[in-house]
């Protein structure tokens, strides 16, 4: 079976294509001895390369057998290897049992500005097994002969890889038919793309729903006609559900008809729990948008669609003219015993917290926050079992896994126990083949690609929409008792590093406005169903370092997708979302931050680490960035850490030092409530960092011995800090921390 990837494809990529080819069109390749990196090759027998990584850099070379250049295409590369007698997959055979966490393709040479096509690692195969990569996006960028390609097996040492009948071949029908289905779905997206720039877009309409308001039984929307008039005939609102889209009416479930006074205003109030389709259906996550009902099609405005209403509804079927853009809800009641609003106690947060781990540190570090990962396939099951235990929602029978929940009990009284916040990071892993009808199978976006980590939820669907929707209501129904019987989440940060989408929450081929339109709606999800239980309770934004430079042409940039998110929440309501950032230093690798000259103090900065934090808080204090104008986002710096390149005294003290500059920016960002460590402990699966508080457990050394940076984590927040703090005013070479503050203001 064929893995489907997509490429990365730079400005010039330098590829040809096909060379020497067999009687079926395909090229014979052959792993070759040298130019490998980062790998010892061996041929345990004839035909087979076996390859062991022995670095974070692994790649090995093939060439065509017997030694020929590949050919070149010809001037119009593009179009030769477009032809369906092309040789432009590269496939082959292996055999491993460890398996790579990735798989990139270079050509050989790579010139000035190499282009790749990258996908998911090779899983653990103990028989021999295919895999195959789509070259066309690599190769279409031709300049002239190649030696041949290059291939990177993942980033990680220790990684045992046998690799036979290396061919570059022509695509199979059932490549080239799954090819024209993602075509269609780029011309899809392009399509929605257009439409939503327009239905952003700031210009007013002609009507508007002002305010929705949601209580347990009833749905309270209002609004006014304006230039549609009072009086205006056949004028009704339409119900957009969460799996509908706003720029195409033909996607409503249901319209109601509305009377305005002489003012123009309106009121309606309708039942919160309706039939649809013959099942219940909850309206807390649908948009209201105010259309006019046609007799028929071809009236002025925008593009009327037709709509065939619901099974529950009996008014005729005619075309809608948007008046409006969709709005959501904009409250939610909850119940009157809610639990209160809390604060973190301290900023002084650890990432990725669960019980068991070193709870010691949660006491002794002075801990006020913690972030949770909570992969919701291990939590909810579309179908009962042994193990676990029915829940209802909207109508319908999910089940929890009791095992997972228990651990999540457990976590979430730890930290209760001691009065921290807890942000729940809310996780779709792929579905890797899971049955049709599963909840890992319903509740991930179909067109995730498999190279993702993690993936989008599934908003092309009710089933989808339902199952996303139904797992938030379990955590925020458990974990926002007024007892704390099982502990608590306070906050739910919405997936992962979403601006690097393609690698932490991929949902296929999207552009930004099209990939945002799909986060909103997971951020309104969790939004709307957690403050039904607690009406503190915030989603974030998650974002990595990079801000207005995207750091890689397949991710979208952390600036650009929260100007998206405004201009969202402009058109359908604005909701009190706020920021979960990751300002890593621009090199992972090294901890003097200071130093990061890709930091600048402008709203146009390439990158937002710790250097330069002022522009985060700058940005959040925009009015046209203010929740309703009036009040700057909350901002949680929930993953971020220093690397120690080694466990010598001078890298120990960079580390730290690197601690005791951000720090000193944080206390003075009155916009940063919280600020969760990452990692707690140095992880050999980390690609040879070691950013954590604490030494690898398995240290020869130490195991686990706290390292400089832990005690002075120890002392920020107490008496202590100052003192704590002095002896790297050297290292950054600085008099008093307030110099390490931006000298003026941020443009």
């Amino acid at each position: 079976m064929c893995l489907a990837v997509l490429a990365l494809i730079a400005a010039h990529c330098p590829s040809p294509a096909v060379a020497a080819p067999t009687d079926d069109g395909a090229v014979l390749l052959t792993v070759v001895d040298r130019g490998a990196h980062d790998v010892e090759l061996t041929r345990p027998e004839p035909g087979v390369t076996e390859v062991r990584t022995t670095g974070r850099d692994p790649y090995v070379l093939v060439e065509p057998a017997g030694g020929k250049p590949l050919d070149v295409v010809g001037p119009d590369a593009a179009a030769a290897v477009a032809g369906p007698g092309a040789a432009t997959v590269l496939a082959f055979e292996y055999f491993s049992q460890t398996g790579t966490n990735s798989l990139e393709v270079f050509t050989n040479p790579t010139g000035p500005r190499p282009a790749s096509v990258s996908g998911p690692g090779l899983s653990v195969a103990q028989g021999w097994t295919t895999h195959a990569v789509d070259l066309r996006p690599l190769l279409a960028g031709a300049k002239g002969p190649l030696r041949g390609l290059r291939i990177d097996l993942g980033t990680r040492p220790n990684r045992t890889v046998r690799l036979r009948s290396l061919t570059l071949r022509p695509r199979t029908d059932p490549e080239r038919q799954a090819d024209a289905a993602r075509d269609a779905k780029r011309a899809a997206d392009v399509a929605l793309d257009a439409r939503l720039a327009t239905y952003l877009a700031a210009a007013p309409t002609p009507a508007a729903v002002t305010a929705v308001r949601v209580d347990a039984a009833r749905v309270r929307i209002e609004g006014t006609l304006g230039d549609a008039g009072a009086a205006a005939a056949g004028v009704v609102l339409v119900e957009v559900p969460l799996w509908g889209d706003p720029t195409d009416l033909a996607s409503a479930v249901a319209r109601v008809p509305v009377a305005a006074g002489p003012d123009g205003r309106f009121a309606v109030a309708i039942d919160r729990l309706v039939p649809l389709d013959g099942r219940p259906h909850d309206r807390l996550l649908s948009r209201w948008a105010v259309a006019r009902e046609n007799p028929a099609t071809g009236s002025s405005g925008p593009p009327a669609s037709p709509l065939s209403p619901p099974s529950s509804s009996p008014r005729p079927s005619l075309a809608l003219t948007a008046l409006s853009s969709a709005h959501w809800a904009d409250d939610v009641s909850a119940p009157a015993d809610a639990p209160p609003a809390v604060t973190p106690r301290s900023m002084k947060g650890i990432g990725g917290f669960g019980a068991g781990r070193l709870e010691s540190d949660l006491d002794d570090l002075d801990v006020g926050a913690v972030t949770v990962n909570v992969p919701i396939t291990a939590v909810v099951r579309a179908d009962g079992g042994a193990g676990r235990t029915p829940f209802d929602y909207a109508g319908r029978t999910w089940w929890s896994d009791d095992g997972a929940v228990a651990g999540f009990d457990q976590t979430m009284l730890a930290a209760a126990r001691r009065g921290i916040v807890v942000s729940a990071i809310i996780l779709i892993p792929p579905p890797r083949g899971a049955p049709a009808g599963s909840f890992p199978a319903l509740v991930a976006h179909p067109d995730a690609d498999p190279s993702g980590i993690f993936t989008m939820p599934n908003f092309t669907s009710r089933d989808g929409c339902e199952a996303y929707a139904a797992a938030l209501e379990f955590l925020a129904r458990r974990y926002s008792r007024p007892d704390e019987k099982y502990g608590r989440i306070h906050h739910y940060i919405l997936h992962n590093e979403v601006d690097a989408g393609w690698v932490w929450t991929n949902a296929g081929e999207k552009s930004a406005r099209t990939y945002l339109d799909l986060y909103h709606r997971s951020m309104r999800v969790a939004h709307l169903v957690a403050r039904g239980h607690d009406p503190n309770a915030k989603a974030f934004i998650s974002l990595t370092h990079h801000w207005a430079d995207p750091g890689d042409p397949r991710w979208y940039g952390g600036r650009n997708l929260l100007d998206l998110l405004l201009a969202f929440g402009r058109a359908e309501g604005d909701f009190d979302w706020a920021l979960a950032h990751h300002p890593y230093p621009q090199n992972l690798g090294k901890p003097r931050v200071w130093e990061d000259t890709q930091a600048t103090y402008s709203l146009d900065t390439p990158k937002v680490t710790f250097k330069n934090l002022e522009v985060l808080d700058a940005w959040a204090r925009q009015p046209r960035a203010m929740f309703r104008g009036e009040r700057a986002r909350t901002i949680h710096l929930t993953e971020q850490g220093l690397n120690s390149p080694d466990y010598s005294e001078a890298s120990l003290r960079d580390q730290a030092a690197g601690l005791a500059f951000a720090w000193a920016k944080v206390e003075r960002l009155k916009s940063i409530e919280a600020f969760q460590y990452h990692n707690w402990v140095d992880n050999r699966g980390e690609g040879g960092l070691r950013i954590g508080l604490r030494r690898f457990p398995d240290d020869p050394q130490d195991p686990l011995g706290p390292k400089p940076i832990w005690h002075l984590y120890k002392a920020l927040g107490t008496p202590g800090e100052a003192a704590a703090m002095v002896p790297y005013l050297g290292v950054i070479r600085a008099k008093s921390w307030d110099e390490v503050m931006a000298g003026g203001p941020i443009r």
